[in-house]
């Protein structure tokens, strides 16, 4: 299926997305997810739901490592695989079609970094592509830290980005697959607003937890230091 609504290609300083036939176009919690996972020292990173492959071309635009993306959507895995060949980085990438529940019951790999902007709405009733991608229908979070448990290396890192309204139910959740919060960022939209999203990096075994705060905007269009610093390699704004 090809979106008759056409999405321009969305640019950034070192390539370029393009995201008429994915259903979730590029946005804030995949930049945010991209430009704060450390990655320096991995050599073997998984995607899961990767969609467009933003946060596999950030991660490559940083490391030196090999980067599986993970997409269960035909025409989002296809055009993943277009943004990764036009891409500087594309002998490092690859793009497989399949769930990563069937994935991880066959994969014999071990990765040391894995990346997911999950689905983490209710369950829809209606079935288009858009709510697929968004819903927990495809891919719950416990289904996500099992794949996660099986596939990382036990020196290695999760990092997601969540709605802060479910920390609770995701920390707990982590700790019955062995794995712990190492950090934590409260992401919020400005100063006035209210706590949005978490960026959580867990490891196996007890951690000491860093918490950090992060505000995007000090008011509309005009951007805080700190998120300017996180995302100048990146974003053309900057």
């Amino acid at each position: 299926m090809i979106y008759t609504l056409k999405a321009k290609p969305f640019h950034f300083k070192k390539f370029t997305i393009n995201q008429d036939c994915c259903a979730l176009k590029v946005g804030t919690d995949g930049v945010l997810l991209g430009a704060w996972t450390a990655c320096k020292n991995s050599n073997s990173i998984l995607d899961i739901g990767a969609g467009t492959g933003i946060i596999s071309l950030m991660l490559s635009q940083r490391s030196g490592a090999t980067i599986t993306a993970i997409e269960i959507d035909k025409d989002a895995s296809e055009q993943c695989a277009d943004n990764f060949k036009n891409s500087p980085w594309s002998n490092r990438l690859t793009v497989i079609q399949q769930s990563i529940q069937k994935y991880s019951e066959e994969s014999a790999h071990s990765f040391d970094l894995i990346v997911s902007n999950p689905p983490f709405h209710s369950i829809q009733k209606e079935t288009t592509q858009r709510n697929r991608a968004r819903s927990e229908q495809e891919l719950n979070v416990s289904e996500l830290f099992n794949a996660v448990h099986s596939l990382l290396s036990q020196e290695g890192t999760f990092c997601i980005i969540f709605p802060f309204g479910r920390i609770e139910e995701l920390i707990e959740l982590a700790k019955e697959f062995q794995l712990y919060a190492a950090k934590i960022c409260f992401v919020k939209g400005n100063h006035t607003s209210k706590i949005k999203r978490i960026l959580v990096e867990f490891k196996f075994g007890e951690q000491q937890l860093v918490e950090t705060n992060l505000t995007i905007e000090k008011e509309r269009h005009s951007y805080t230091p700190e998120y300017q610093k996180l995302c100048e390699d990146y974003l053309t704004i900057f």
